[in-house]
């Protein structure tokens, strides 16, 4: 199509320009995601076998491995805002390029395990080295889509995560039956085979992820223009409204609320992922495949209930009520997972509980990036991403201490759903705009 002047698309040609720049990025992004986190989580399944591998008794073992688990976060929210501000003076293609090498590299490392020291040490290394890829991909689809288009595109992104779940967990569970081959144990063989992709899609996103509408070299001069046009015309209605600089994202109270929004979120969430393997093992005491083929079920079920969320939420125009509905679904489940004594029963609400929780990913980023444009988008959606995970480590470390005190899942899963509520009636508090407001396009 030859240069056109951005005004002059129809509604057709723009909608065939939306879903071109989806179907390029889109499926990259989510497959990065899927590997990513399959390597976050991965170490849930390996857990099953680690007990003698980090030399430590029954007393204290989940404990040790809970601490080891949330450290991976620590890594994470120290070197996150660093690396999202490189991302965005840089571009993206090259690191999100070095993200994804290094952390393929430091997954891979977890085969030459021993000791609960190298476990601490390679969980929080694991964690630096993955800082800045999803808060990097939220700030990245702002370059491209407008505010009441990101909830739905937001929820296709992270459905990889839940994606992650439904492919990676038979999968995980398959491989720890490899014990034995060519010498190596089977949880050697999870770490070597799920960290060897994000290595080679390292090289894959330097070839094909352009940093941004203006080097899209499948894009006409005309479409470029029409992407960048429709992010300054949104900017342009809220601008007074918004954070722009750093440090006004810094001083901005209403980014310090999502930052504890989000840190619930993430309690219940890590809490849950990195020990639903354990768990699962107990309802049904079943082999690691069975365990696997299980596991996979609250990760599909989520990943058709988060996109209706996201684009039931994009085509209202609404974000708040969608995330509290969603948190309030998932604090209910949980409480009937602990409360049933029937293994059915307390599947049924695992199930539910992470569907409510995955969903109000896709509303909550639209809603975040609503208050910043700029250097501030950069540094305050990794602000809300790294201080917001640090629930990740404290959601695998109180299970594990739970577990161990309590000897049961009951005080762990209400923990979890209490996180879960307190975020539905945290976003509330959230002030409500008038008009969607989108952040700068890359420059």
């Amino acid at each position: 199509m030859p240069a056109t002047p951005a005004g002059q698309f129809t509604a057709q040609e723009q909608s065939a320009i939306t879903r071109r720049v989806g179907l390029r990025l889109m499926p990259l992004l989510f497959f990065c995601y899927v590997i990513a986190y399959v390597d976050r989580i991965n170490v849930g399944f390996a857990k099953l076998h680690l007990q003698a591998v980090l030399g430590v008794d029954d007393k204290i073992f989940s404990s040790v491995f809970g601490f080891g688990a949330g450290l991976f976060f620590i890594g994470y929210f120290i070197f996150e805002v660093p690396s999202n501000l490189i991302l965005h003076r840089i571009g993206a293609r090259i690191w999100i390029a070095r993200i994804m090498i290094l952390w393929g590299l430091v997954s891979m490392a977890f085969m030459f395990l021993k000791g609960a020291t190298m476990f601490y040490i390679m969980r929080f290394l694991l964690g630096a080295a993955e800082a800045g890829f999803f808060p990097g991909v939220i700030l990245y689809l702002t370059y491209w889509y407008p505010p009441r288009q990101r909830a739905g595109m937001m929820a296709w992104f992270a459905v990889g995560g839940v994606a992650a779940g439904v492919i990676g967990s038979p999968i995980s569970g398959a491989i720890l039956g490899m014990n034995g081959i060519a010498g190596l144990a089977g949880w050697q063989w999870l770490f070597l085979l799920e960290g060897l992709p994000s290595l080679l899609l390292g090289f894959v996103i330097l070839a094909l992820l352009p940093n941004g509408p203006k080097d899209a070299k499948w894009l006409s001069l005309g479409e470029k223009t029409w992407i960048q046009s429709r992010l300054i015309e949104e900017k342009s209605e809220a601008h007074a409204q918004q954070s722009h600089t750093l440090a006004a994202a810094f001083k901005n109270p209403i980014v310090w609320l999502l930052c504890l929004t989000y840190f619930l979120l993430n309690i219940g969430s890590y809490g849950y992922e990195m020990w639903l393997p354990t768990i699962l093992k107990a309802l049904s005491g079943g082999s690691d495949r069975m365990v696997g083929w299980l596991n996979a079920i609250p990760y599909f079920t989520a990943g058709l209930v988060m996109l209706a969320v996201g684009r039931h939420s994009d085509k209202r125009g609404e974000r708040r009520w969608h995330i509290a509905l969603s948190a309030a679904a998932a604090a209910a489940a949980f409480a009937l997972a602990a409360w049933s004594k029937s293994p059915l029963v307390g599947m049924m609400g695992l199930v539910i509980a992470f569907a409510g929780l995955k969903s109000t990913l896709g509303p909550f980023w639209a809603l975040s990036t609503t208050f910043l444009s700029g250097t501030a988008a950069a540094g305050g959606i990794a602000l809300i991403n790294s201080v917001g995970n640090l629930g990740g480590f404290f959601g695998p470390t109180f299970v594990g201490m739970i577990k161990d005190k309590t000897g049961s899942d009951f005080g762990a899963l209400l923990l979890l759903g209490g996180a879960l509520l307190g975020m539905g009636l945290l976003v509330l508090l959230v002030p409500q705009r008038t008009k969607p407001v989108s952040p700068s396009p890359q420059p």
